[in-house]
């Protein structure tokens, strides 16, 4: 039975993750109004509320099959606002390594078609990869509105690790017949099914 104390915390951690929900067309509209030192701030307290909505969760144990999907959608929807300013802030930079966002695109959208034609909803696994890549996405962007230049390094740094992250989800959403939330990742998977 959930206690006052445990109803509470899932309240504001969900309150949280649909802060960034919500944040995402009003930090759109600050960046086609040019209004780009509030989005750039606005940007970096989204990201910084999915390190705490996930931090808090882990913490008071209070994760569920709607957290999940609003953290999903959430986390979407802030990388989303952040390449569409990056778009729209640093065409130069996209047009030069766009063949690898357009592969990271193509990616992206197999695994939510996959996912779809699967499951029915979009995947909500939170692999160790996941977050690793999610961490560089967040700081690589987050650094493109606040510097001269965008980190190449950085980039390719993030670019890879969310490649491999889409590869091992694809990969999951063929090896797991039903939709699981915080799955670890491909290792054990593998692990525990061959333990069967």
């Amino acid at each position: 039975m959930k206690t006052a104390k445990h109803k509470r915390a899932w309240y504001i951690i969900n309150g949280i993750t649909v802060y960034r929900i919500i944040a995402a067309p009003f930090l759109l509209i600050l960046l086609f109004t040019g209004k780009v030192d509030i989005f750039k701030w606005l940007l970096a307290l989204s990201f910084f509320t999915d390190l705490i909505d996930g931090f808090l969760a882990r913490k008071f144990k209070v994760t569920s099959v709607l957290g999940t999907r609003l953290d999903s959608i959430g986390d979407d929807l802030t990388v989303l606002v952040a390449m569409i300013g990056l778009f729209v802030l640093k065409t130069g930079f996209v047009i030069q390594h766009k063949l690898i966002l357009i592969l990271l695109l193509v990616l992206f959208m197999v695994q939510v078609g996959y996912a779809f034609i699967r499951y029915r909803k979009m995947t909500g696994f939170h692999t160790w990869l996941a977050k690793t890549a999610a961490f560089l996405q967040g700081i690589f962007l987050l650094l493109v509105f606040f510097t001269h230049e965008p980190s190449v390094l950085l980039f390719y740094a993030a670019a890879i690790i969310t490649m491999l992250q889409l590869i091992e989800e694809i990969i999951l959403v063929h090896l797991l017949p039903q939709w699981q939330m915080n799955v670890k990742g491909l290792y054990w998977v593998l692990k525990n099914n061959n333990q069967h």
